[in-house]
């Protein structure tokens, strides 16, 4: 029987005894599961690794989170050649056999992210971020940390790159190794990666050993680890029970705890006076450190102070230097000017300095404000002065020099000017920001000057251009011997062949009209003319265009208007103009803008506006003197005028060019549509002559050099369809005045005028090829034709009358029901009739008949249209025409009859041949 003391030793080890057989049968599960686990490693490195020359160091039986439980292995490998490459492979066991197949591969290099889902509790999951996240939940927590801490290992060994591990404990992750101490695979040091020795060749034959021993420990892992783990309980409870069985041995156990016991009382006692001992040096530690808490406190607020400090000294302390710049700087040299830029700059940025709360209270601080603010109006104020002095000089300065500009038709380039004054530009900028009164009143001193010198400069240039244009008309008179100061314009005054006379002298119209281009002399002085002032009228466009844009880009630079919002500009604007068309779509007044301005381009174009006032009224001074000399003109001007307008709307289509050029724009358009009028106006007005032949009418020949000069200058032009909508004017008021002045013609027959007119109109229709005129083509051509056929027959009917009434009587018994073959019984109309009119034509006398048709034709036709041919040959072909419908009106109405005419088809062909040759 066990003695007391010996009970209680065993019921002190009874839980002992419990936990060591917890422990072996814990045990037990992983050597079971470790042998599992090693089979399968072994399996899978000699099946699917090895071939491929793969080392398989870590492997985690997974499967996917949320869906249906299919196993599989993730397996980290690394090739056994350089350069070595490491992978995640996915091992799946195939459906139909016990052997397993390679699914998926990706590369370590790929992984940017892995996620251990929870590094304080044990959490199965976790997730691996290659290419997108994939989620996998292991068999155990522990075979998780296993393959997380194998990939840790692998990316610090061979690929060192920043890998994320989330919610993973840093126990996992070692130290990476030196790099220096690393070496290659080749090399054999695997000291990274000891938990993934290889066996010995000793482990490997005992491990042979013992599976021999059991006959399916291949075939069967499972059971052989089972067999393992309960040989290994039966040792482990023997040991156990040898253990507990040594009595002696527990009893010296206890003594040495009673010992143990002893002692814990001893070092307790000891403790509590040492913890008296440090209760006092506590209190001592508090007093130090609320010293230390004091010092700490005022060495925070003397760093503070002296942040403050610096602070001020830094950003509100202005150099000598640069006082001495603002006060003094030289404004008329570069490096003056250089000075007083970094000055006005420094002076800027401490005057903005955004102060610290309580700052603007400092004496200090306001006296350098006080400092600042005198500086920067003294500053301004001597800026001001200097350009305003600059700008007087420069405007009287320049009208000395246009007396050179004067002989040729140039304006002075104002480049040196603005290349001198660019150099103020952000002086100006400064200005603007500091001072908006003087800078609106620089700007205003500006304008003033500046559009004194340019009204100057542009009234002297217009004037050249003006003296040219005449000169170029004079020039043309004296060469074709006309002579005369003045005259009006034709297309508004004049009707065909009159000459305006105004007091002693007479000349001929300088403006052109579709009645008098025909003139052969007359149309060369207009080429010559147009041709001149084209040019002159492009150079004035070409001299303007380049001016104004410079001006405007100027403006800009300058006066730093190209970004920020503006106020109320300080400029006033000009008021709009009545024409006699009407108001001219100008810009409004400064009065009604000034609240609706709301960027700074508008204000540029406020200051164009003034600057160049005097452009817009000059251009329609020049317009009408143009107009004035010849009507014609305006086809030039809307030409070149509409491809200036597109440019400058090209280039910017709200700057002042553009506005302004399309102004005048309308009113090129309106005096080219006055033009087309006045042609129009013209044709209505014709009076012909009652005692000569009309031949072809001068507003149709008109017509015809009209379209070839606008073909020429419309040709390329981006107006083309301001021309098309005159063509259909004109040519319309063309077709109808033909006709007009056919109706009315006593002289010359009216089909003959219809005929011959209209036949020019198609023929220059045809050559110059205006599409939108080819409805108007065919039409010529239909009228031309049906006049011409009407000529004829009307013609014919002269030469063979009583035989045209006989047989047009035979038709008409015919047409109220007699029989063909009962005709020759009609009283008028017998066979003693028929050859009683056809022996009154003979040969001789058809001849003769026809000769005096064809010199009748020869006085209606004129010979400009070359017809006579065309028609006599129509008539020609009418007339055989007319002989074989009596040939077989006789055979039909008189059959067997024997009659016939005097004279064969072949004796007609041989008159109208000899006439035609006679004549």
């Amino acid at each position: 029987m066990l003695t007391p003391s010996l009970s209680h030793d065993r019921s002190v080890c009874e839980p002992g005894r419990e936990r060591a057989v917890l422990a072996v049968q814990r045990a037990g599960g992983l050597i079971k599961q470790a042998s599992t686990m090693t089979a399968i490693k072994h399996a899978l490195q000699r099946d699917i690794f090895t071939p491929n020359d793969e080392r398989l160091l870590g492997i985690v039986n997974v499967c996917k989170a949320g869906k249906k439980k299919k196993n599989c292995f993730l397996c980290a490998t690394v090739t056994t050649e350089r350069p070595v490459q490491v992978k995640v492979v996915k091992v799946k066991k195939s459906d139909k056999g016990d052997f397993y197949k390679r699914q998926q591969t990706w590369e370590l290099r790929d992984l940017t992210e892995v996620d251990a889902k929870d590094a304080s509790k044990e959490n199965p999951e976790f997730d691996l971020h290659f290419e997108k996240v994939y989620r996998w939940v292991a068999s155990s927590t522990a075979e998780k940390n296993s393959f997380i801490s194998c990939i840790w290992k692998l990316n610090q060994r061979y690929l060192r790159k920043k890998l994320e591990f989330v919610n993973v404990s840093s126990q996992l992750l070692e130290e990476s190794v030196p790099s220096g101490e690393s070496q290659s695979v080749a090399g054999g040091d695997e000291d990274a990666l000891d938990d993934y020795q290889e066996l010995s060749t000793r482990e490997e034959q005992d491990i042979e050993s013992m599976m021999e021993m059991c006959e399916y420990a291949i075939s069967n892992a499972e059971a052989f680890a089972e067999q393992l783990s309960r040989e290994l309980q039966v040792l482990d409870g023997a040991n156990i029970q040898s253990i507990m069985a040594s009595e002696k041995q527990v009893n010296i156990l206890m003594q040495l705890l009673d010992e143990a016991l002893g002692e814990v009382d001893t070092i307790e006692g000891k403790l509590s006076s040492y913890e008296e001992m440090l209760q006092s040096v506590k209190e001592q530690m508090d007093q130090i450190s609320q010293s230390n808490r004091l010092i700490q406190i005022s060495n925070t607020n003397n760093v503070k102070l002296l942040d403050e400090i610096q602070f001020l000294v830094n950003y509100m302390d202005l150099s000598k230097g640069h006082i001495r710049a603002l006060q003094e700087g030289d404004l008329t040299s570069p490096k003056g000017i250089e000075a007083c830029i970094n000055a006005s700059e420094a002076l800027l940025q401490c005057m903005n300095v955004a102060l610290r709360p309580g700052h603007d209270k400092l004496m200090a601080v306001i006296q350098q404000q006080l400092l600042f603010a005198e500086l920067r109006d003294t500053f301004a104020r001597r800026l001001t002065n200097h350009l305003n002095n600059v700008f007087v000089h420069q405007g009287h300065d320049q009208s000395s020099t246009l007396s050179q500009h004067t002989a040729e038709l140039s304006l002075p380039k104002h480049s040196p000017l603005h290349r001198d004054l660019l150099r103020y530009a952000k002086l100006m900028e400064w200005l603007k920001n500091t001072h908006r009164e003087k800078y609106e009143g620089l700007s205003r001193t500006y304008v003033d000057y500046m559009s004194r010198l340019y009204e100057r400069e542009i009234k002297d240039f217009f004037e050249v251009a003006k003296i040219k244009m005449a000169g170029t008309t004079k020039e043309a008179k004296g060469k074709f011997g006309l002579h005369g100061s003045s005259g009006k314009l034709t297309g508004s005054t004049s009707s065909l062949n009159k000459l305006t006379v105004q007091g002693s002298n007479s000349r001929r119209s300088q403006s052109s009209s579709l009645l008098d281009m025909g003139n052969m002399s007359a149309s060369d002085l207009d080429v010559a003319d147009r041709t001149k002032f084209d040019k002159i009228f492009e150079q004035v466009l070409s001299e303007l265009e380049p001016l104004c844009l410079a001006e405007q880009d100027f403006i800009s630079k300058f006066f730093k208007l190209q970004q920020h919002p503006t106020v109320t500009p300080p400029l006033a604007q000009p008021e709009t103009e009545e024409t006699d068309g009407g108001p001219l779509s100008r810009m409004p007044p400064q009065a009604e803008h000034r609240h609706s301005l709301s960027s700074e381009k508008d204000l540029v174009r406020l200051m164009m506006n003034k600057i160049f006032q005097s452009i817009e009224l000059e251009l329609n001074s020049l317009i009408a003197l143009g107009d004035k000399i010849d009507s014609f003109n305006s086809l030039y001007m809307l030409v070149k005028m509409s491809h200036h307008v597109w440019t400058a709307e090209n280039v910017d289509p709200a700057s002042y060019l553009s506005t302004t050029l399309g102004n005048v724009l309308v009113t090129v358009k309106r005096n080219f549509d006055k033009c087309i009028s006045g042609q129009i106006r013209q044709m209505e007005e014709v009076k012909i002559s009652k005692k000569s032949k009309v031949g072809i009418l001068q507003f149709v020949t008109g017509f015809e050099e009209f379209a070839e000069l606008a073909e020429t200058i419309f040709r390329n032009a981006e107006r083309r369809g301001d021309l098309d909508k005159a063509y259909v004017k004109l040519i319309r008021a063309v077709f109808m005045n033909v006709e007009k002045v056919a109706s009315e013609s006593q002289k010359t027959p009216r089909d003959v005028v219809m005929m011959e007119n209209f036949h020019h109109i198609f023929s220059t229709l045809s050559r110059l090829k205006i599409s939108c005129l080819d409805a108007e083509r065919r039409e010529a051509k239909h009228k031309y034709t049906d006049h011409l056929q009407s000529y004829v027959i009307n013609s014919l009917g002269q030469p063979l009358e009583k035989l045209n009434h006989f047989f047009e009587g035979v038709e008409a018994r015919v047409a109220q029901g007699v029989r063909e073959e009962e005709v020759s019984y009609q009283l008028a109309f017998n066979k003693q009739e028929l050859r009683k009119v056809i022996k009154e034509y003979p040969g001789k006398e058809v001849k003769k008949g026809l000769d005096n048709l064809y010199k009748k034709v020869d006085k209606h036709l004129c010979e400009e249209e070359s017809l006579l041919q065309v028609v006599w040959h129509s008539m020609q072909d009418e007339f055989i025409r007319q002989y074989k419908h009596f040939e077989d009106l006789i055979g039909r109405c008189y059959p067997g009859s024997g009659i016939t005419m005097e004279f064969t088809i072949q004796d007609m062909l041989e008159y109208f041949s000899s006439i035609a040759q006679s004549h």
